[in-house]
This record gives C-alpha cells, structure tokens and sequence, in this order.
C-alpha cells in the first residue's frame, strides 16, 4: 500500500461516489497509524449514515404503502358511495311518486265523495247514498256480458302521508304504516303473495308516457277500417266519464295512469277461483281418441260446439247442461267428418254456420241446422292448423295451414280469393275485430305476422320474442294481441307502437303455466286471458299482470272404476270463453269438458 498506484481510485469510482471513494482513501492511508482503528470505523459518518438513510427510506416507504392501501379503500369507498347515493336518489324520487299518486288519488277520491254529496242534496243520488257502505268502491266499465263482472270493494282507507322525505324507519313505525297492515287488503295473501310483481306492474305503467292535459287524445290510423274503405281512429276512453268541464283536469289525470291500474287491480282481485258448473259427460266414454282440439261458442252463447280427433263436430246448449243434471249428455247437433279436425270456428253473424278444418287439409262451413257441409275447399297440401271467420264480413274466411300458407275464402264463392305464402308452417290465424282487410298469423319460425291484405307481398309488421313455435295469436281489442308459445309464455303486443315494420318489445309476458309441446288453447274476454297447461290445468290471466289470476286443474278419474289415474301425460287442449263473461269451456287430451266459472 506503500506505491501510490496502489491507492489510485478508478475515475467512475471518484465521479459517481465521492463519499465512498474518501472512506476508501482513509482506509488505504499510507500511514498504518493514520488508518481508522475499529472504533473509529463504527462511529464513522460513512456507516452510520446510510443506516439513517435506510430507516429513514423504509419508513417512507411504509409510509407510501399506507397511502396506498388508502386509496384502495377509497377507489371502494367512493363507488360504493355513488351506488347508494344513486339508490337514494332514486328511492326518494319513488318516495316522493309515491307520495304524488296518493295525494292525486286522495284528491280524486274527495272529488267523487262531494260528487255523490250534491247529488244527494239535489235528490238524484238518493237510493245510491242510502246504500253505498263505508268501503271505496271502484265501479269497472265493463261492456255488456253474458255473465256478471264483479265490482271490486277494496276496504283500504286512501291515506293522507304527509312527510314522506322522512326517515324510512320512521316511517315504518308509525300508525300509517300499521294501519295500512292491518286493512282488509293487506292482508289478503293474493296480494302479498304476487306484492312484488304488481308493484313492478305499478312502476312500469307508471313509466310510460302520459297525455298532458289539453293534448288530443292517442289516436292510430289502422290500416283500414271495418267495411276496407279507409282508416279508422281509435281513441282511448276513460273509465269515468261523467265530470263536469271544471274537473277535466282531474279526469285526464285519472285516464293517465290510474285507470289502466285500478282497472287491472279490480279485476286481479275480483275473482278467488274458478268454480265448476257443470261436467260434462258423454257417451262415447270408451273410445279412446276422445282429444278435443277445438272450442267454439256461437255469437249468443247459447250453443258450443267441440271438435277433435274424434272426427266429430257436437254441438251442445250450454245452460241445459249447466242447469240439468244427467248421466249423460248428449249434444242437440252431431256431424262427422271424414278426417280427424284440428279446429272450428263459429260465423259470428249467419249463426246457423260452422267452419272446421282437419288433418287432411280440407276446410269446410257446416249447416248446423241441416247437419250437413253446404261448402268444401280443397287448396292446402297438408293439414290445416287454424281458421277464422271474419267479424267485420262474415262472407269471409282465413285458414293456415302446415303448407306455409294463409288462404282467404269466400263462403259464397267456394274457392280462396287469395294467398299469403310463408317458409314456415302457419299454426294460428284471426282477423281482428274490426276489419276484414288485415290478418295476423302464428308460425313455426317462432314469429307473429300482421298483414295488410291489400297488399300482401310484405308483412305490415312481424313481432318477434318467442323462442319456439307461436301456436295461437287472438286479438284482445283492435290494436292489442296476445300470442302464445311453446316456450311457455303468452306475449301481449300494441300494434299502434311498432314504428318500423319489426316489434321486438311485447307490453307484457305472461308465465306460470307449462306448455313445450301441445296445443293448448287460447282464449281472450274482457281482458282475461286463459290458456291450458301441460300439467292438466286452466290458467287465467289478465293483461295488465304478468301471474295467474287463477288457476284450475281437472282431475283425472276413470270413468268406470272413479279411481283417480296417473295424468302426468294428460294437458288441457282446448278453452273458449262464453262471450265477454265469465264462464269458461275447458276441454282436456282424453275428452273431459268442464264448464268453469270465476267466482
């Protein structure tokens, strides 16, 4: 160490790190004695230095990992903020809907009370003031029927809520909330059991548009009219139309929202089960192919005839088996066809006629009162699904067929006076109730089709959101139509909605019952639907909800022994409403026929 060479430092060395370089220096001093002994090297700056430096850079790097572990939890925090800031938000805003429709509904509620009052103080509303009772009673606008429409006697004292921004616990304890719990319709388990879906009806009918006062009302121009000549307008009617022109406002409000609501919450809660009326039992009890593929009441009610693989058309007077008790029953018309039938419709005008269809292909107009067919139409090539007469001109006739045609009869002529050709086959056709110049169609390639027939080379509009064959399609008013699936789920569709020439949104869609396979049936009166089900049972439901109103499911009993009988492979096949009322005619695969009623 001696030669200065030795103790020359490398250049980078004394560059980068000078305090490293001079440590070094003082440790390689030529003078042994000038040298660092031990103690002076642990006590040096150089060493204990760095140690400061390392304390110091992992305390700050403990330091920088708490800041972020922090801002971890705040990148959680602070969304987790906005969600329930947003559900707040939310929830206030529904609060606060909530506490709107109520003061609405409470305002409309006075209205009608001190309505009722001058007219008893004029003395026009005597014998209605003497015998209204303390319940609320909303009066239903029901057209005419057969049978009776309940009025619905709801029990719940409207509320007057004040402070509806409090706190929620709050509000929960108060007397509003416990009297609300202890009404008459808060405790009906109907209620409570489907709460949540008719809330979610509650909201969604909420949400749509309302008309502002002043605004005309909705009006859609149909593709034609009942007599093919133009188009149509329908308008919408409020259920109350008896205000004077002071409370217009009150009733435009009403015909918003609440209307379509309350009328299908009557009508939810008007019925608690369907009842049977009448069984009706039949002679040919041995024959094995009994399934009843069709249902069909005439214009009056008074007649209905069934049709199935049976080949026969029976024609049976509804009250004489409702009201007459017999071993057996046997219809007042019977006529046989030579091929197995799939469906029959009745004329609804010449009500002395019968259209069925059947597997060959062949469709056919019966003379009920002869007994005889009076007109045959042979243009399928394979066998006809459905047909349909026309309301609006009962010279006219549709049919569909598995040959993936619609064909348009005329009874008088006796030969189709035109075609739609399709690539599927055709399971379900109607007419709507006002016109004879457009039709709509059920297929196979799990569409619905709605055709202007004075131009039929392209669908008006296609409605689609079935993922399985569409069976059946029926029209439930002129603008509205409901269409049923193998997918287990009837669809509600608004033609008036579609603004191009595809409708992907149905209004509603109805599950509960089962159907994969079969032909069930579909049935529409004032707003209730009803369908059969694979698991041998009748459901009915109405528009405005998406559950069962009610439900129905027949026993399986032997004819001969009155044992009950595995019917896992059993399903309803057939139903047809009595008119607008609320009688039912449900038919089953092995031929049983009940008449059901909604009480």
């Amino acid at each position: 160490m001696s030669s200065l060479r030795h103790r020359v430092l490398p250049p980078q060395l004394l560059l980068k790190w000078p305090k490293e370089a001079s440590f070094c220096l003082w440790l390689l001093h030529p003078e042994p004695s000038s040298r660092p002994k031990m103690g002076e090297l642990l006590q040096s700056e150089f060493l204990n230095e760095p140690r400061d430096y390392l304390e110091e850079r992992e305390a700050a790097i403990q330091l920088r990992e708490r800041i972020e572990e922090q801002e971890l939890l705040l990148e959680f925090l602070l969304p987790m903020q906005q969600r329930k800031q947003d559900a707040a938000n939310k929830l206030h805003d529904t609060v606060s809907l909530l506490c709107a429709d109520i003061e609405e509904v409470t305002k409309h509620q006075t209205f009608l009370k001190k309505k009722g009052s001058t007219c008893k103080e004029r003395g026009e509303g005597d014998h209605l003031a003497s015998n209204l009772p303390p319940l609320n009673i909303y009066d239903i606008d029901d057209s005419s029927s057969l049978g009776s429409r309940k009025r619905f006697c709801s029990g719940l004292r409207i509320l007057n809520i004040e402070g509806c921004d409090d706190n929620l616990d709050e509000g929960r304890n108060s007397d509003t909330f416990v009297e609300s719990q202890e009404s008459p319709l808060f405790r009906s388990s109907r209620l409570m059991k489907n709460f949540k879906k008719l809330e979610s009806a509650y909201f969604l009918t909420r949400s749509k548009p309302v008309r502002p006062p002043g605004k005309p009302p909705f009006v859609r121009n149909s593709p034609v009219s009942g007599d093919g000549r133009g188009s149509i307008a329908v308008t919408e009617r409020s259920t109350i139309n008896s205000f004077a022109p002071k409370d217009r406002f009150i009733e435009g409000r009403q015909s918003g929202w609440i209307s379509p609501f309350l009328e299908g919450l009557c009508k939810y809660l008007s019925y608690s089960k369907l009842k049977v009326k009448a069984d009706l039992k039949q002679g040919d009890l041995l024959n094995s192919s009994n399934l009843v593929c069709s249902l069909s009441f005439d214009r009056d009610g008074e007649f209905f005839a069934t049709a199935g693989v049976n080949k026969k058309i029976k024609v049976f007077e509804c009250d004489t088996i409702i009201n007459e008790a017999r071993d057996i029953h046997y219809p007042v018309v019977e006529m046989v066809s030579r091929s197995k039938l799939s469906s029959i419709c009745w004329n609804r005008y010449i009500t002395s006629q019968i259209a069925s269809s059947n597997f060959e292909g062949v469709v056919q107009v019966w003379d009920v009162t002869r007994s005889q067919v009076v007109t045959e139409m042979r243009e399928h090539e394979r066998r006809v699904w459905s047909i349909d007469f026309s309301s609006a001109d009962p010279t006219m006739l549709a049919s569909g067929s598995d040959d993936g045609s619609v064909k348009l009869w005329s009874i008088n002529q006796g030969v189709s006076i035109g075609s739609i050709k399709t690539k599927a086959n055709v399971c379900s056709v109607q007419f709507p109730m006002d016109s004879s110049r457009s039709i709509a169609f059920g297929s196979a390639d799990h569409r619905i089709y709605y055709y202007d027939l004075r131009n039929s080379k392209v669908p008006l509009c296609t409605l689609i959101g079935h993922n399985k064959t569409v069976s059946y399609v029926k029209f439930v008013d002129t603008t509205n139509l409901v269409s049923a699936s193998t997918d287990n789920t009837l669809k509600l569709w608004d033609l008036s909605m579609g603004t191009s020439r595809v409708i992907d949104s149905p209004l509603q869609s109805f599950t509960g019952h089962m159907n994969v396979k079969n032909f069930v049936g579909l049935s529409v009166s004032d707003g209730y639907i009803a369908t059969g089900s694979e698991t041998n049972e009748v459901f009915v439901y109405h528009k405005a909800f998406p559950m069962p109103v009610l439900s129905f499911k027949f026993n399986n009993t032997d004819p001969l022994s009155g044992h009950e009988m595995d019917d896992t492979a059993q399903f309803i096949s057939s139903v047809c409403w009595r008119g607008q009322s609320s009688t039912l005619v449900a038919a089953n695969s092995t031929g049983n026929i009940k008449i059901l009623e909604m009480v």
